[in-house]
């Protein structure tokens, strides 16, 4: 799957301290990626409607730590898929009287022209379900060979294939170190999440569908010896994150709702992979709401990024908004934020439009110091937002300081001055 064009991240002179972040399984900070080479794998859309807010805070958050880590000098190595098959996709697909495959490369055009407009760092190894089938196959065949997965059901209408294939969480040993939630929250998350515990015939009410058998009326793909269906959402990007960046890779990011199942599924599948390893450290966005509810697509209370640059809103000026929130922080999406954000990009696009101003090398260094900590973009704002103030009072103490004031900006947190 092609994905969208890299912006160009200017040089700085020297470079930013090792990145730590919260791993939200243990509360601590950790650094992220601790050897010359970083590998993060960050869950993707599922392509049944347009780019929110919610979704850009996410990605623009770990553009953050793709961009600290590149500061650092490491070799960077990022992975992400696009669910282009899946219930919310199939059911808006027949509600709008669109086929499915017309909505989803739509909509992820579109997604693509918002994390462009953004200025995201694309990732390196960009896959989708639909393509990552074969490898999903293999890999769940493979499980049920070696006895981590079993069959439930019978064969379809079409009297093909022995029925849908689940994982075995009591396989897992490590199952639940990673949401560590008591099983009671677990049910309730998994059923709420698009797991289905009340399922006849599983082993337990936790295990996962790994394979889909053919429905009619539903997509299906060739599935070797599981008969012919599609494969289930967590297998999906622990097949793609094995394949894509190996395992284990440093870290696994996403919305905190996917903390539990998603997270905690696809790890584990990771575990039973090759005998393998999921994530060392996972981090976690909050949540972004509007009029009081977390905004979602099933709610529909959405902020589109392509409606507000439909408006004529700068797309810097949106950026600016998601980074003036910690990337851990919930917080509710207003005209106010908006408003104080384009209130901002004026006031630092005038501020660096001298030749000199005030000398940069400690700006510069506390920016770096607040993206080497837990990615706290808001004290890197303040901390520009401090030079700008003294530039636009007249402080003129170094040529060239604008210069690298932006560039700084640009490289590190991604705002085009």
């Amino acid at each position: 799957m092609l994905t969208w064009p890299a912006p160009q991240i200017p040089q700085l002179p020297g470079q930013g301290g090792p990145v730590r972040v919260r791993d939200t399984t243990t509360g601590d900070l950790v650094v992220a990626g601790p050897g010359p080479d970083a590998t993060v794998y960050v869950c993707g859309i599922t392509p049944y409607d347009a780019t929110h807010m919610g979704h850009a805070a996410t990605y623009v958050a770990f553009d953050l730590l793709v961009r600290g880590w590149l500061d650092e000098g490491k070799r960077v190595r990022y992975a992400s898929n696009v669910t282009d098959v899946d219930d919310p996709l199939l059911e808006r697909a027949e509600a709008t009287g669109v086929d499915w495959r017309e909505l989803a490369a739509d909509q992820t055009a579109l997604y693509l022209e918002d994390m462009t407009a953004l200025g995201v760092v694309p990732p390196d190894v960009y896959t989708g379900a639909v393509e990552a089938v074969p490898a999903v196959v293999a890999a769940v065949e493979a499980m049920v060979a070696d006895g981590s997965a079993y069959v439930v059901g019978v064969p379809d209408a079409h009297g093909q294939g022995a029925g849908d294939v689940y994982a075995a969480v009591s396989a897992d040993p490590a199952f639940g170190e990673v949401a560590r939630l008591s099983r009671p929250d677990m049910l309730k998350l998994f059923g709420e999440r698009g797991g289905d515990p009340e399922r006849p015939g599983k082993r337990d009410a936790l295990d996962p569908l790994l394979w889909r058998a053919a429905r009619p009326g539903e997509p299906c793909w060739d599935g070797g010896d599981l008969g012919p269906g599609r494969p289930g959402w967590h297998i999906e990007c622990a097949v793609i994150a094995r394949d894509g960046i190996g395992l284990p890779f440093d870290v696994q990011g996403g919305g905190s709702d996917l903390r539990f199942p998603h997270h905690e599924m696809s790890t584990s599948h990771a575990r039973l992979l090759d005998d393998g390893e999921g994530a060392r450290t996972h981090v976690h966005t909050g949540m972004v709401g509007l009029h009081g509810e977390k905004m979602s697509k099933s709610l529909g209370n959405l902020v589109l990024v392509s409606q507000l640059r439909a408006d004529g809103v700068d797309a810097m000026a949106v950026r600016l908004a998601i980074l003036d929130h910690h990337y851990a922080s919930d917080w509710e999406w207003t005209d106010a934020v908006l408003d104080a954000a384009r209130a901002r990009l004026d006031r630092w696009r005038s501020a660096v439009s001298g030749n000199g101003g005030p000398a940069a090398d400690a700006t510069l260094a506390e920016i770096r110091a607040a993206v080497a900590d837990d990615l706290d973009a808001p004290r890197a704002l303040r901390a520009v937002d401090a030079w700008a103030e003294a530039a636009l009072a007249g402080a003129e103490d170094e040529q060239g300081a604008p210069g690298v004031i932006a560039r700084a900006v640009n490289a590190l947190l991604g705002v085009r001055l």
